[in-house]
């Protein structure tokens, strides 16, 4: 569903980062581990098509996104893959509810309220769906975040620091409901991520330095 070859990237400050080949298919789940500043976010960005590879290539659904226009690219990114960014993005004038049927919205699909409520129930924060994101704890925004991310059914769930910001019990839920969502939809599901508390629950890794 999603692999990489000969993957790198270069910013105008600095030296090329290499990333090792990724192979994830449809219904696994594939944790990349790495300290801060080793280039994890810049991956997920590689991933998702937010930025374009130096060298190399990615592809996903066996459409290679380099040879994509943006337009198009942005089309296929509604449709495929769901992004968990670090930094959330969120309306703040709208509710979480709201939040989460304006990106079924922009990805050209119907509002489905059910697949909304439903997500918040699994993430055990139902209670929350009137409630403005300001209102809401930095793990309760994250767990939103994980809904809107999961919403559209994505072939592809990208995950960038999905649990640092949650407790042991709701890092294992998170982990769980990712991992459910991931081989209920056929779905590819890539974590980046510092947390070492993931590392003995995903057989599937890599190390990027």
């Amino acid at each position: 569903m999603i692999s990489t070859h000969n993957l790198s990237y270069q910013y105008n400050t600095g030296s090329p980062i290499s990333f090792p080949d990724i192979n994830c298919a449809s219904g696994e789940m594939m944790l990349v581990l790495g300290q801060s500043g080793v280039g994890k976010t810049t991956l997920l960005h590689l991933l998702s098509g937010l930025i374009k590879a130096k060298e190399g290539s990615v592809t996903i659904a066996n459409q290679d996104l380099s040879k994509l226009s943006d337009k198009k690219l942005d089309h296929f990114r509604g449709q495929y893959i769901g992004v968990i960014f670090q930094k959330f993005h969120f309306i703040k004038s709208l509710s979480v509810l709201e939040n989460l049927t304006i990106a079924q919205k922009l990805a050209g699909k119907n509002i489905d309220e059910g697949r909304c409520k439903e997500l918040l129930r699994n993430l055990q924060i139902e209670h929350k769906e009137d409630s403005k994101i300001n209102e809401l704890s930095q793990g309760e925004t994250q767990r939103v975040a994980i809904a809107r991310a999961l919403v559209n059914n994505p072939a592809v769930i990208l995950a960038d620091e999905p649990t640092s910001a949650l407790d042991d019990k709701n890092c294992e839920a998170v982990l769980d409901l990712l991992s459910t969502q991931a081989k209920h939809s056929g779905a590819a599901l890539v974590i980046v991520t510092h947390d070492t508390r993931l590392k003995e629950m995903v057989d599937n890794k890599i190390t990027i330095s």
